[in-house]
């Protein structure tokens, strides 16, 4: 199955604490169905001093999140949309390419 969110994919969370943010997809996990979001889904964690960092303290971090709750930004309207996938090209040529369903915008290039 194509992927409908892939990594660097501009997206906006839809649910949960960090819902209406627009980031950067940083890395997505297929198996798990998770992405992780630039700015969204911040956890802090408190950290001990250790030889690698000797200053430790409290460090933040973009946890994973589910796919379900972030959805891709139209290139044109800049609202969360969903995908749809779109053949294009003739014989050889052919290929499959994403789609906003809003607008019907191609999203690959």
């Amino acid at each position: 199955m194509a992927a409908k969110i892939k990594k660097d994919d501009v997206v906006v969370v839809l649910s949960g604490k960090s819902k209406g943010t627009v980031g950067k997809v940083l890395e997505v996990f297929p198996a798990a169905e998770r992405v992780i979001v630039e700015g969204a889904n911040v956890v802090t964690k408190h950290v001990k001093p250790s030889m690698a960092d000797p200053n430790g303290g409290i460090k933040r971090n973009e946890a994973p999140m589910h796919v379900s709750k972030v959805a891709l930004r139209d290139p044109s309207t800049g609202k969360a949309t969903r995908v749809g996938f779109k053949f294009v090209g003739e014989g050889a040529q052919r290929r499959k390419v994403r789609v906003a369903k809003g607008s019907g915008v191609q999203i690959d290039v």
